[in-house]
């Protein structure tokens, strides 16, 4: 099926007529850059523990940032109220982008249809499944499988659900394929190992509807691994780390800067979506990029648009469990967030986007390099313990340690945030938090940075491919962790 809305991306990316280059943008990211090679450089010429100096800015910068965060997320100490639904209900239709699903289809689908606000459309969008994926929607929709490219009637069981059958082309592709047969108000993107509360679809409309100006929100998800030994030790770092994250992000919603959409659970208006060319199939994190072209659209035309984070939309998401798959997940998100960051450079540090440019955007550009940052730290590290500096590990300790204090602070004030901002609804416990801030900057950050430094390579290389991640079958029989 030919891409309708491609001529409309054309338009609206930058990557297809970009803009000249400005100063500030170049400025900001050459510095980051110089900085890193001096800071590096100033290794192997400084004495005492400005020799560590790469290290020292590295820690600087999160703490920062966590400073950030803290301040912004201080009105979640108390208890959020939860909106009530409003009398004007948009229509909402839910795209399920699906590749090789059929061991979690039927419990995705049954998430959807058991919503205490359920969906008027949802979509199957089969992208060239080869699993067993038609055999579920013959045997439990009753669904005869449509001519590929079209759209099937809807089922008889299920009389939401439609499926659309289209040649394996990519999650963006098939997304794009599924928005030309919805005519609801409201579009979620929902993948195919994610389950949403009962509640969840409800707090997403409830937010469109009180909001007009909000064109794109994400849910807050939890993420589930499978039982083995990894799986759990996974899912208890990436529990902790999600909970940072979407607090992050209620950061810079607050200061209408807020890029980062999880496409496991998204919302978006549809005719916002329809008016930037939907999703670009080039992009390796393609919700990501979306939400740059929707606020450049949005200022650019004056028309006041935003986006958040919906504390009171909840879900639970398949999370790598092993260390390749998760090596493999974080490659494919720098190397798109990189991507997108080098196709939209011309707005950072532009005013004309407000906070967005002047504060998000080159934050953003620091992040380019963090991970380099912060493997370069560790490897300084290593190098002082095997050449027998053994005495600079003590001022490099302290700081190490006064990072640490201020991690585990952040870690258990961020669980009792997270529990106020999502009415309570989670498992996840304090002194774990804690615990996590001990351990992670020897193991999981490591293995972030890792993934993140791989993802360069795949930014330069110019590679693209949408992963294949081995889904938990049992998703929708666990409880938030």
């Amino acid at each position: 099926m030919p891409d309708i809305l491609n001529p409309t991306l054309r338009m609206n990316s930058p990557r297809w007529t970009p803009p000249p280059t400005p100063w500030r943008s170049v400025a900001i990211h050459g510095a980051v850059m110089a900085v890193w090679v001096a800071l590096f450089a100033n290794a192997f010429f400084a004495r005492g523990i400005s020799a560590w100096s790469v290290g020292i800015v590295y820690i600087a910068y999160d703490t920062v940032l966590l400073a950030f965060t803290v301040w912004q997320t201080w009105p979640l100490r108390k208890a959020m109220v939860m909106p009530a639904p409003v009398g004007v209900r948009p229509t909402l239709g839910v795209i399920v982008a699906a590749y090789n699903e059929a061991s979690v289809l039927e419990a995705t689908v049954a998430g959807l249809i058991g919503q205490s606000d359920p969906p008027e459309v949802i979509v199957i969008a089969d992208d060239g499944s080869t699993d067993g994926t038609a055999a579920v929607m013959r045997s439990v929709y009753r669904l005869e499988p449509p001519v590929a490219g079209t759209i099937s009637a809807p089922s008889p069981i299920v009389p939401q659900l439609r499926w659309l059958r289209l040649p394996h082309g990519g999650k963006a592709v098939a997304l794009n394929a599924s928005l030309v047969h919805l005519a609801t108000d409201l579009v979620l993107t929902v993948d195919a190992d994610t389950i949403l509360d009962g509640d969840a679809i409800g707090a997403m409309r409830t937010a469109f509807a009180t909001t007009p100006g909000l064109v794109a929100a994400t849910g807050v998800l939890t993420p589930v691994c499978d039982a083995s030994l990894s799986g759990r030790v996974f899912e208890w770092f990436q529990t902790y780390e999600y909970i940072r994250n979407f607090l992050s992000r209620y950061a810079w919603m607050r200061q209408d800067s807020l890029l980062l959409i999880s496409g496991a659970f998204a919302g978006f208006r549809r005719d916002a979506l329809a008016l930037v060319g939907g999703f670009d199939p080039d992009c390796l994190v393609e919700d990501y990029e979306l939400i740059h072209r929707l606020r450049r659209y949005g200022f650019l035309h004056g028309l006041g648009w935003h986006s958040a984070v919906i504390g009171a939309a909840r879900g639970r998401t398949s999370a790598p469990a092993n260390l390749p798959a998760f090596l493999r997940q974080r490659r494919r998100w720098f190397g798109g967030f990189l991507q997108t960051q080098f196709w939209y450079r011309d707005m950072v540090g532009a005013a004309r986007y407000r906070r967005l440019g002047t504060w998000m955007l080159p934050v953003k550009a620091i992040d380019t390099m963090q991970p380099i940052y912060g493997l370069c730290a560790f490897a300084l590290l290593l190098w002082y313990v095997g050449t027998g500096r053994v005495a600079m590990l003590i001022p490099v300790g302290g700081f190490i340690l006064g990072k640490i204090v201020i991690d585990l602070g952040f870690h258990g004030w961020s669980v009792h945030l997270y529990r106020n901002w999502v009415g309570g609804r989670t498992q996840a416990k304090p002194g774990l938090a804690i615990l996590a801030a001990v351990i992670e900057p020897f193991s999981f950050q490591l293995f972030r940075h890792l993934g993140a430094s791989w993802g360069w390579v795949y930014f330069l290389t110019g590679k693209r491919v949408w992963g294949v991640q081995k889904r938990v079958v049992a998703l929708a029989g666990k409880s938030d962790a």
